[in-house]
């Protein structure tokens, strides 16, 4: 009886670490699927063509617009970390309100970014707004 008690709190304490390694796994899939082709694995984007998303002021600082650039791709000249992107992004339209929310909770938390965490119901307004 006494081997029982001891694995059930020891396999808890496995699961809950391998858990927090990777917390946000299906955004990372997602990521390597739909984003990595231009912006990299590690996120540092393409030679002045493509703007990073791996420590990105842009990224920072628009959190309430990254949805909708996911969903509906982006035209038009921005500023990221200093340097002026003028490509255009291809929306991807297909990807549901909980496939965006776990890429950009991945992206947020990726490559040393620290962008805290972004809730669904954060992501579905901000698509609403932006349709």
């Amino acid at each position: 009886m006494r081997s029982k008690a001891i694995l059930i709190p020891s396999l808890l304490i496995i699961l809950l670490l391998s858990c927090e390694s990777k917390p946000y796994r299906q955004g990372e899939a997602l990521y390597q699927h739909y984003c990595a082709n231009c912006h990299m694995d590690d996120g540092s984007g393409l030679a002045g063509n493509i703007p990073p998303l791996a420590r990105s002021d842009y990224l920072a600082q628009n959190q309430e617009h990254i949805a909708c650039i996911i969903r509906y791709g982006q035209e038009g000249e921005i500023t990221v970390n200093g340097r002026v992107y003028q490509n255009p992004m291809a929306g991807i339209p297909e990807l549901t309100e909980f496939e965006i929310t776990n890429i950009i909770n991945f992206i947020n938390q990726a490559w040393g970014n620290d962008n805290g965490y972004l809730p669904l119901s954060e992501v579905r307004k901000s698509l609403e707004d932006c349709k």
